[in-house]
């Protein structure tokens, strides 16, 4: 009975620390994790103050094997998602674990009893705690650390998952590009794209900030409305989200393009801070915050988070367009790499787009479900 799991809401202050804290325990030697910024994983949870969870709910839950931390997770029901598109899948995220078969069991009953209590009918993951924020689960390319806002794991996850019933919904790839392999005739193609319609692209006016929010989101609702797993962000979501960003937002790289006038396609890049991340351990103070802003003057990678181009533009070559342009502008501000990401494996015209411009497939991330 020593090794028995035991499985609690975390409510309380002490058993939300332990919430918080346990990927130091999980991640202890490995030298690609990155600690994640303890104020935002709060600030991600907080159902008063941020706006996601006015349209969902969310139950924390620990293990402990033997008195000690040996797992977590989050149960959520997004009613955005479901009725958008109408089902009723409840999601679990936040997921960490020892290796130990029990205890992953124990979390993912728990998440999954609490959803089916909500009326909730799939069980899928992980989403922490939506596919706008982090999610899903790193399945291959366990060599490299993970870029801003992407999902790092041990590999026997995928292990823990599939033996407690759950299964493949979808794959994601990241892609890897380098600026040195990128073929110069690629701009000329580009040229010849612009030149062929009435094409402007401009980066983003920060002066405007709210102003430019406002016209991406339209964009993005309009270019990922038919997309697996999309669920449109209200004004409210997307400011929060974007506020979070902006002090990783490189103007340069936050890319709108139109047709006529006509908002027609938006890029988002975001630098790479999880390479200042690296090193202040999850905490801001007291010394961590002159170690992020001494980082941050030294990042040279960047992720292209977000490129969309409206239903009725898609055929003039915008997603070329805009991705040469996002590339030509990192090199600019001397970056020599970059990823982009998350792209749907079924996603088959924007994945022939990124290997005519040369990038390739370098990591894979699966989301998982199984009936409730």
């Amino acid at each position: 009975m020593r090794d028995q799991v035991c499985v609690i809401e975390a409510t309380g202050y002490f058993d939300r620390r332990a919430f918080l804290r346990l990927p130091w325990s999980i991640y202890k030697g490995d030298t690609n994790w990155v600690p994640p910024l303890l104020m935002q994983v709060k600030k991600n949870l907080n159902t008063r103050k941020n706006p996601f969870y006015k349209r969902a709910k969310i139950k924390l839950f620990l293990a402990a094997k033997s008195g000690t931390p040996a797992g977590r997770v989050a149960a959520i029901v997004n009613n955005a998602h479901n009725e958008f598109h109408d089902e009723k899948a409840g999601f679990f995220g936040f997921f960490e674990c020892i290796d130990d078969q029990p205890a992953a069991d124990a979390l993912l009953s728990a998440a999954k009893e609490w959803l089916a209590q909500q009326g909730m009918e799939i069980l899928r993951g992980p989403n922490s705690p939506s596919t706008n924020h982090e999610c899903a689960l790193l399945v291959d390319g366990f060599e490299r650390p993970p870029m801003v806002m992407m999902p790092y794991n041990p590999p026997y996850y995928a292990k823990l998952f599939e033996n407690f019933g759950l299964r493949k919904a979808k794959d994601a790839h990241a892609y890897e590009m380098i600026v040195d392999r990128f073929d110069p005739k690629l701009y000329k193609l580009a040229d010849r794209i612009a030149r062929r319609s009435t094409l402007t692209v401009r980066a983003v006016n920060v002066e405007n900030f709210l102003g430019e929010l406002d016209l991406i989101r339209g964009i993005y609702n309009r270019a990922w409305e038919k997309n697996w797993g999309f669920v449109p962000m209200n004004d409210e979501e997307f400011e929060h989200l974007a506020r979070d960003m902006k002090q990783i937002l490189e103007p340069s790289l936050i890319l709108i393009g139109f047709v006529d006038g006509d908002p027609a396609a938006f890029s988002v890049s975001l630098l790479n801070i999880n390479e200042a991340l690296r090193n202040i351990n999850g905490r801001l103070f007291p010394f961590g915050f002159v170690k992020l802003v001494r980082g941050m003057k030294k990042i040279r990678t960047a992720r292209n988070l977000l490129l969309g181009v409206v239903p009725e533009y898609r055929k003039l070559g915008l997603d070329i367009l805009m991705y040469v342009r996002t590339i030509d502008a990192a090199s600019g501000i001397g970056h020599k790499w970059g990823e982009l990401s998350w792209i749907l494996e079924d996603n088959v015209d924007i994945r022939r787009v990124l290997e005519k411009i040369g990038a390739a497939v370098y990591k894979t991330y699966r989301f998982y479900e199984m009936p409730i």
